[in-house]
């Protein structure tokens, strides 16, 4: 995935109202620009960090420009859109770039399915091959040295671990995937100690069949890919 127009540097000053961010050009220009992540952003939006940005071409929006990178005082790159992690899974897919999943033939994104109304982010068909539900999240948090998701308490994640152990009980293929969207981060774990309802749930798809995969995604401000398989440690 390339960014084109290429992205833009700018000073954050603060995020607010969730979706907005206050950032100042190298010019001195001050301005507002759309925030696609609804979560907290712990690490990931702190007053003077360098934020990339990138430009739609669409007039029709408010706020032109919208937050793609922070690059922290550490000089990490986080990818805080979160609409890139399906992005970016869905062009690995389509390029067979997922050993685990590379037998698959057909690709369908945002599916219903589950008894609680749910959406799968990708369904997966193939010839002699049993159905496989992929739920993609992204991971950000990093604290002492080490990655952690979630970064809030999320009742709609504990949904989908519930869908996804059903499924596996059914006998199909069920898996969660973590994109990691933090350069710092090389190992990943459920952050329990956030919300311990969804580490228990973990646990329990975990060993009714639910496959979890971490994936890190490779950063720089022209581009990122799904890079290589790192290490996921459930705590109990």
């Amino acid at each position: 995935m390339e960014f084109s127009p290429p992205l833009q540097p700018a000073t954050l000053i603060k995020r607010y109202k969730r979706f907005l961010a206050d950032v100042v050009t190298p010019e001195g220009q001050v301005m507002t620009i759309h925030c696609a992540n609804t979560g907290a952003m712990t690490g990931c939006a702190t007053p003077g960090d360098t934020v990339w940005y990138s430009t739609s071409d669409n007039a029709k929006r408010k706020y032109p420009h919208s937050w793609e990178i922070t690059q922290t005082s550490q000089n990490h790159l986080i990818c805080i859109n979160t609409l890139r992690a399906n992005q970016l899974v869905a062009e690995a897919l389509s390029q067979k770039n997922i050993p685990e999943l590379s037998e698959y033939s057909v690709i369908k994104p945002e599916m219903k399915y589950g008894s609680e109304n749910s959406r799968i982010d990708f369904l997966l068909s193939g010839d002699g091959l049993p159905d496989c539900f992929i739920e993609v999240k992204s991971v950000t948090l990093l604290e002492n040295n080490h990655g952690y998701f979630p970064d809030a308490v999320t009742v709609r994640g504990q949904k989908h671990l519930r869908e996804l152990t059903i499924i596996a009980k059914e006998g199909k293929r069920a898996i969660l995937l973590f994109a990691v969207l933090h350069t710092g981060i090389y190992e990943v774990s459920t952050a329990a100690h956030i919300d311990k309802q969804y580490a228990k749930l973990l646990d329990e798809a975990i060993e009714s069949g639910v496959e979890v995969l971490c994936y890190q995604v490779d950063i720089n401000t022209q581009k990122m890919l799904l890079g290589q398989n790192i290490k996921f440690t459930s705590i109990k």
